[in-house]
């Protein structure tokens, strides 16, 4: 191997990769760092040892990056520091498992970072802050458990709006000092120096600040904080000073505090806010408890602490009891140099109002804490981590930024929902995970998206997942109901109960205007459902799930497009009206008083596919439970026969090139000037908001915010959307490069508004053999959290949909896994930029371990099967690594 030995010193930079080749460098660090990197990328290197004696930091445009980071990220190859070469290899290896960041930038930038060093387990996420933080402009310390909802009423301009909210629950995280009385926030301090790294092998997050008191004194703050993956109710902090330069007393303060309110979202602080009532305050030695109830829903959430520290051998605790806040301090004589330690473990209870009677016995049991300490927890939990990571990781080879990416969102869905923090729990993943209170923590579409991951790797979860659903079917049937229609009408936005949450107005923070929102009319949510309930059925074979809770929703479902459908005698046809596609630009017609479209293609085609596969399940499954669950869904004879009817008439319209139009009057809007608006906007992702501003519409313009009718494609292979437009009698009218057609066609009318628009796109141009174009569009989305590309969006929340696709794609698109199909089948089209991909999968009880490169694919199952290369069946013998070229 060739590494660059790189010596930094306060007169120059020396850099060497032989006797006979080596470079020096004089200037400023940052003229030095550019200098120095294009030197290096000149070279033929496989990484470097940076040897300094404090870390060599530098100031961008978009934070503060350590020297060996900065290399790494923009050269793809690891690079160190540390003063061995004989270390470069460890600490090499675990790169693409850390997370690192360098100092602290209030603000947004500041809420992206405590999204992406967010802990968790699925039960419960907290943001990725220092013990010390508060809630403010700065930075937004959070406590999220899954399904806290609450609703708060708000004044908007005459009209009293109700918003079900993601609660911040109270914050037992707290712990800070005051020295000569000043109190350590870290937002109101001088931070010569803030570091923090998570650790994705096993949720661990640290964080070391230097802070320089008004005084001149100095003090290191450090912390460790962890979720447990194994008891999934409890998180530990361990907190750790040391005065540098001074001796003297110091008050220890940490608190439970009920003085929490929603403040992440800065479009939402002028709405109400405040979500919780404290019922209880109370102490015992160095034992608290605090219970909250959720103001509107009644949900209560019990929250206890134990402190360890042998500190307190030496120093009284003194607790203060008040309304919304325990307090509990004590202060010591400290020395200079000494490191003084603390722990604190909270366990965490959520009940909701069918569990009062659990809720009253938790918080009226005494308060007497037998809690484990930080490194027991610890230890647990990474046990259980390593369990997760040997089903779910996915390594590549060639490429060390992808497999760091890869890692993170692999990371974070299993901190989004995880086998244990999901057991038997009642909520799914919300399109933010438990990061950040966008889009209110609800639950959308992206599941589409989210599910696969689980349905692969852990099917037990999907399963829980899915039930989520099942169990506001009845909501979901009620609101068809309401709107006039059969079956169950799934809610764009759902939280708490399964009714309808999406906001009845939207703020558009270009223009500061409050407007009409008719994003409830996406009804293709239901069909998100339906798709996910089929892909959980056909790569499980579930019995039990399918009879008990998966074919009643799938019937259902089926009701209410069956009822909305209606023959519309202008076109020979059957249309569905009034809704909206995954576009979410096009509301309504311009001009138009009511919201919603005709014939939009993607539900079109996904109506279709549901009717084709109720009829396959009805071949499939028992007469009796087929019938059984037709009179219990009330379905008749007579319209399985209209369902089947429809699926052959249901409208599209295709112009002669053979674009299929968005929806019916798509090609009569007009057409963008983009570049002019590109160089006007720059940013022109929310185009939509762009437009409001300048007292436009999108609904006027070929414009999209991301895939709509491609989305189809990325349900779909090729060959199954060919036996949709079959089933339409449109196929035979399509030109022979239609798929690549519509793909440039409306690939340059998108804003990509959503990152999960780039998922789809690269999907779609992987299938038409644009490879170079799929792996730029996939990179983008790799990155777009990482990245913060839409600028300032992750400080909201992880994007769960994106991040969960991003972890799809290189099984179906690049390994060319195929898992909705009878036999499971490969058709490899791997990235020339990655050597090799290795991963592990669950497909009906039978566990694969599957490498592709670019020769061959090794494959090993736990039971006996067959898989399908291209064209070749292939027998896989139980526990037997058989390699197959492609």
């Amino acid at each position: 191997m060739n590494i660059a030995k790189i010596t930094i010193a306060s007169e120059a930079w020396q850099v060497e990769l032989s006797e006979q080749n080596s470079q020096r460098f004089t200037g400023l660090p940052t003229e030095n760092a550019k200098q120095l990197k294009n030197w290096l990328a000149e070279q033929e290197i496989n990484g470097g040892v940076i040897c300094t004696s404090a870390p060599c930091l530098l100031e961008g445009p978009n934070g503060t990056y350590e020297l060996s980071q900065w290399l790494t990220e923009t050269l793809n190859q690891p690079f160190v520091t540390t003063n061995s070469l004989t270390d470069f290899a460890v600490a090499a290896q675990e790169l693409p498992w850390r997370l690192d960041y360098y100092g602290y930038r209030p603000g947004k930038d500041e809420y992206s970072v405590e999204s992406l060093l967010t802990v968790g387990n699925g039960f419960m996420g907290l943001r990725g802050t220092t013990p010390e933080m508060e809630i403010s402009d700065a930075n937004y310390p959070a406590t999220y458990l899954a399904s806290l909802y609450d609703t708060g009423y708000s004044k908007i301009q005459d009209r009293t709006i109700a918003n079900e909210d993601f609660v911040n629950a109270p914050n037992m995280q707290k712990i800070y000092l005051i020295i000569d009385g000043e109190r350590i926030d870290i937002a109101n301090n001088r931070v010569r120096s803030l570091k923090r790294s998570l650790n994705l092998r096993n949720g661990l997050l640290t964080s070391s600040s230097l802070i320089e008191l008004k005084s001149g004194k100095k003090i290191l703050l450090e912390s460790e904080k962890a979720v447990s993956m194994a008891r999934r109710e409890f998180y530990g902090i361990r907190y750790r000073f040391q005065p540098i330069d001074f001796s003297g007393d110091i008050q220890v303060v940490t608190e439970a505090d009920g003085e929490v309110y929603n403040y992440n979202v800065a479009r939402y602080r002028s709405l109400e806010k405040n979500h919780v009532t404290i019922l209880q305050t109370a102490a015992k030695d160095t034992a608290t408890r605090l219970v909250a109830t959720t103001k509107n829903s009644g949900i209560t959430v019990v929250q206890e602490a134990q402190l360890f520290s042998t500190v307190l051998q030496q120093a009284s605790c003194a607790t203060e009891c008040a309304d919304h806040k325990i307090s509990q301090s004590f202060t010591i004589a400290a020395k200079a140099g000494n490191c003084y330690e603390l722990e604190k473990i909270v366990r965490v209870q959520q009940f909701r109002q069918a569990e009062q009677a659990a809720a009253a016995e938790a918080t009226q049991a005494p308060l007497a804490l037998d809690f484990p300490n930080f490194a027991s927890l610890l230890a647990e939990s990474t046990s259980v981590w390593q369990d997760l990571w040997d089903k779910a990781a996915i390594r590549v080879e060639g490429d060390l930024m992808s497999q760091k990416l890869l890692n993170l969102h692999t990371y974070h869905m299993l901190v989004s929902a995880s086998p244990n923090g999901n057991h038997e729990l009642d909520a799914s993943v919300t399109a933010r995970g438990l990061h950040g209170e966008a889009y209110r923590g609800h639950i959308f579409w992206d599941e589409l998206f989210i599910l696969p991951f689980y349905i692969l790797h852990f099917p037990e979860t999907a399963r829980q997942i899915l039930l989520y659903r099942y169990h506001r079917l009845p909501a979901a049937k009620a609101d068809a109901t309401k709107a006039g229609f059969k079956g169950a009408m799934f809610p764009w936005q759902s939280g708490l109960d399964g009714t309808e949450q999406s906001q009845e107005l939207h703020l558009n923070p270009i223009s500061g205007e409050w407007k009409e929102d008719h994003s409830r009319l996406q009804r293709h949510v239901s069909l998100a459902i339906a798709y996910n309930v089929w892909q959980y059925w056909h790569n499980t074979k579930d019995q039990d799930f399918m009879a008990q809770y998966g074919l009643e929703m799938m019937l259902e479902i089926a009701h209410f497009w069956q009822s909305l459908a209606y023959w519309d005698e202008s076109q020979g046809r059957y249309s569905i009206a009034g809704v909206m596609g995954p576009d979410e630009f096009h509301e309504a017609y311009p001009n138009a008083e009511k919201g919603g479209l005709k014939d939009n293609a993607y539900t079109n085609m996904m109506v279709v596919w549901l009717f084709e596969e109720l009829a396959n399940l009805q071949q499939e499954l028992s007469d009796e439970l087929f019938t059984e669950l037709l009179d219990k869904t009330g379905i008749t004879q007579d319209e399985l026969a209209s369902m089947k009817e429809i699926r052959h008439q249901l409208a599209l319209e295709i112009n002669q090139e053979g674009i299929i139009a968005q929806f019916d009057g798509y090609f009569d809007l007009q057409d963008l000037d983009w570049a002019a608006y590109r160089e006007k906007y720059g940013n022109i992702y929310r185009l939509d908001r762009i437009l409001n501003a300048e007292g436009k519409s999108a609904d006027s313009y070929k414009v999209a915010k991301q895939a709509d009718s491609l989305m189809i494609y990325y349900n779909f292979s090729t060959a199954q959307v060919k036996k949709i437009l079959t089933d339409l009698g449109y196929q035979a009218a399509l030109p022979e490069n239609y798929v690549a057609d519509n793909l440039h066609y409306y690939l340059a009318r998108t804003s990509h508004g959503s990152t999960l628009s780039r998922v789809v796109h690269a999907q779609l141009a992987a299938m038409v053999n644009e490879n170079d174009l799929a792996w730029q569009l996939y990179q983008e989305a790799l990155s777009s959290d990482y990245q913060d590309i839409q600028g300032g969006t992750t400080a909201e929340g992880i994007h769960a949909g994106v991040m969960a696709a991003t972890l799809y794609i290189p099984l179906t698109t690049f390994a060319g896994m195929d898992i909705r199909v009878d036999v499971l089948r490969f058709a490899p089209n791997l990235p020339a930029q990655w050597q090799a991909i290795s991963y592990r999968m669950s497909l009906r009880q039978i566990d694969f371990e599957i490498t592709v490169n670019h020769e061959a694919i090794l494959l090993q199952a736990s039971q006996d099967t067959q898989v399908q290369i291209g064209e070749t069946l292939v027998s896989l013998p139980a526990g037997e690594t058989i390699t197959c070229p492609y």
